[in-house]
Parts: structure tokens; sequence; C-alpha cells
């Protein structure tokens, strides 16, 4: 089984150049776990940079894989988890899921790096220009709030 967190589902989609470390996970849908965090986090993205559309037909192919939400005793097992690990919530409930469905963790966020159970890639962060539609360099987070 395989969770992918939020940046490596938008670099997927933007074609950004970690896509291929992605994709194995991402097209093996019979094996894919889909946080709902994950979910709203890949919408919002896309919808900042490229509207309501895309940021639907994002999430559609996001549903392919098995979506789990997220129930009392697993919120309270991220919270442990973001303390113990000094992560943020969205991060602590993606590796949390990860975990409770003995799936692999897929990630290019740095934090989670050398931690047992996640594949981890450097990020080369990139950003969609909403003005251009291209794909560009940005020193930026992927997934700023």
């Amino acid at each position: 089984m395989n969770v992918v967190d939020s940046s490596g589902w938008l670099e997927y989609f933007a074609g950004g150049s970690n896509a291929d470390f992605f994709a194995p996970a991402l097209e093996a849908v019979d094996e894919l776990v889909v946080p709902t965090v994950s979910i709203y986090e890949v919408y919002k993205r896309v919808l900042q940079q490229r509207g309501e559309g895309d940021a639907l037909q994002a999430t559609a192919l996001m549903q392919q894989g098995d979506v789990v939400e997220l129930s009392v005793p697993l919120a309270l097992e991220a919270a442990r988890r973001s303390v113990e690990l000094q992560i943020p919530m969205a991060d602590a409930i993606i590796l949390t899921m990860a975990r409770a469905n003995n799936a692999t963790l897929w990630t290019q966020d740095s934090h989670f790096e050398g931690i047992a159970g996640v594949q981890y890639v450097p990020s080369t962060v990139r950003f969609l220009d909403p003005s251009t539609g291209h794909v560009t360099p940005r020193r930026s987070e992927l997934l700023g709030n």
C-alpha cells in the first residue's frame, strides 16, 4: 500500500522533475490510500493556481484510490506524532494514515527524511504560474498557506 503526500500529488500533476518518482505509487490505484487532508490540500492549491475545473479534475483522479477519513483515534495519534516529530498537523495526519494502513509514505517534504516507512526524494520546488500555465522554479514552499 502507498500514501503520497500532497506535494507529491502536486509534483505529479504539474509534471515536475520529481513526477517520475511519484508515478509508480500514484498509478497503482489498487494499492493507493488517499487521506482526505491530501484532497483538501491539493484542491486548495490547484484552485488557487488553475481554477475550480482543474481542481475538481485533480481531486477526481485522487479519488480513484482508497479515500480514508480521519477518525478520532487517528486524530489523537496524529497529534501525538506531530508533537513527537515536531511536524505540522497535515503532515502528521498523512504519516499516521500511512502507518494505520500499513502503507509506504512517498514524499519530497524534508521533515520526513530518514523516517522509517518513508520514501523520500529531495524537492526541486516548482510552481505552476497561473498567468502562463508554465511550471517554473520557485524558492517558496509548494504548499504555501
